[in-house]
């Protein structure tokens, strides 16, 4: 289960890292600027914002590997039109199928995983499951830029359609679909061999046994299943936790959006490296990112069971400031193998806060929303991400004009650290609302099962 859904993620990522991958060839061969590179993952990300409430109330309310199976198969006919493009427009629409079935699988993702794992493991849970978002956009930085240089810069989203509809055959045939509210748990030792206690929810059970009381007036006390959408939605932005851990999460995504578009064109720009050896540059880079989301799932899940119940809220916190700090000097410095320590050092703190944070959104939100409230925060933080490279491509197309292609690249990841920096703070806010929030959570209403057989 945790492989085929990191290979879900995977390829969502690789689409967007094949952008950033092909942007030199892609480029050059249809005469575009930074911005209108950028402009692709805008479109695509805002149309999966404008997409996603849809796929929240399929996720709570339809069987969810049979939706994850279709929206697969959209987005490999997706990425195949995009591979066909004759020019810059066409290649532009295509994002717009393709944004609205990538909005789905958030939503499904954190759902499944809420379902099949226990919740003293959904922090390393999400940090393997999240991996693949890493991985995915590492091999589409590492062989969509060589590959793209060997044949043409179609070919990367060619070859992702043939691995996508391989997928979606494998999530049809492997994945069952599981029972809501945690019915459908795997055992924890399928995982690994430990005591029963793996299965408890340390987290709630620390908090309750320490009468921490719910907010009387945020239980939820309707059923959920009879609510629409945008009463769902009014309930789960009225969660103060969740409001800040949606903004965090959305601020943090914006950063890699941008990362993720232009890294190559910076190091290209700003060291003059050829292509094949920047792509070997990147793997050090990615390898710390990987390490930094299993990381910091692993260790947040060990501090909630020495009950640091506010683990899950302070350790991405603490992470977004550090990452702040540590690309400053790595972007400064001229010299590429000094940069990349840097580099790789900030990929890893980045990485390290997406874990947690997924693992605390379902701590705080009733499991008859998780689908919807990973909707509204899946809108937000796929807003973050269209804003991202058009924001980077802007900034850096200014100061290009001024100080040259490679510095203008910089100063715009200069300038974009400073909200990376103020995140972290903000994060630390959550610390006075998740307590309140979890107890809050688990005196809500249960709601019906739905039916979730695949016929």
């Amino acid at each position: 289960m945790i492989i085929l859904l990191a290979v879900v993620l995977a390829l969502n990522s690789a689409d967007s890292g094949t952008i950033g991958a092909v942007a030199a060839p892609l480029e050059a061969d249809l005469g575009i600027s930074h911005a209108q590179l950028g402009l692709f993952a805008t479109v695509s990300s805002g149309v999966g914002a404008v997409a996603a409430p849809v796929a929240g109330v399929l996720a709570d309310r339809t069987t969810r590997v049979r939706l994850l199976v279709i929206t697969i198969a959209v987005w490999s006919a997706s990425m195949v039109v995009g591979g066909l493009a004759p020019n810059y427009l066409w290649l532009l629409l295509s994002r717009i199928t393709l944004g609205a079935a990538v909005a789905a699988a958030g939503p499904i993702v954190a759902s499944l995983i809420g379902d099949f794992f226990a919740p003293n493991e959904r922090a390393k849970i999400y940090g393997w499951v999240l991996t693949g978002e890493l991985v995915g956009a590492g091999l589409a930085l590492l062989v969509g830029g060589d590959v793209a240089a060997w044949l043409t810069w179609r070919a990367p989203f060619l070859g992702l359609a043939a691995i996508s509809l391989g997928l979606a055959a494998a999530l049809w045939r492997l994945m069952p679909e599981p029972r809501r509210g945690g019915a459908g748990r795997l055992p924890p030792g399928r995982l690994r061999h430990h005591d029963a206690a793996a299965e408890a929810d340390q987290a709630k059970a620390t908090i309750l046994e320490e009468g921490v009381l719910p907010d009387p007036d945020r239980v939820l006390r309707r059923d959920p299943d009879k609510m629409t959408f945008w009463q769902a939605a009014r309930y789960v932005l009225g969660i103060r936790t969740n409001r800040t851990l949606i903004i965090a999460t959305a601020v943090g995504y914006f950063f890699f959006a941008g990362l993720r578009t232009f890294a190559l064109l910076f190091a290209l720009d700003r060291y003059g490296l050829p292509q094949a050896l920047v792509s070997l540059v990147i793997i050090p880079i990615g390898l710390g990112a990987v390490f930094g989301t299993l990381f910091g799932g692993r260790f947040t899940d060990r501090l909630v069971r020495r009950r640091r119940t506010n683990a899950r809220v302070t350790v991405p916190a603490y992470a977004y400031s550090a990452a702040a700090l540590v690309f400053l000097p790595g972007l400064v410095l001229a010299n590429i193998w000094l940069s990349v320590v840097f580099f790789t050092l900030g990929a890893c703190f980045l990485a390290s806060a997406n874990a947690p944070l997924g693992a605390a959104r379902l701590d705080i939100v009733p499991s008859a929303l998780w689908g919807r409230a990973e909707s509204v925060r899946t809108v937000l933080q796929l807003a973050a991400e269209a804003a991202g490279p058009i924001a980077f491509g802007f900034v850096a197309d200014e100061f290009g004009g001024m100080s040259g292609r490679g510095a203008g690249l910089r100063d715009a990841f200069l300038v974009m650290l400073v909200p990376l920096l103020v995140n972290g703070l903000w994060l630390l806010r959550a610390r006075r609302s998740y307590r309140t929030d979890v107890a809050t959570a688990a005196a809500a209403r249960p709601a019906a099962e739905p039916v979730t057989e695949r016929a």
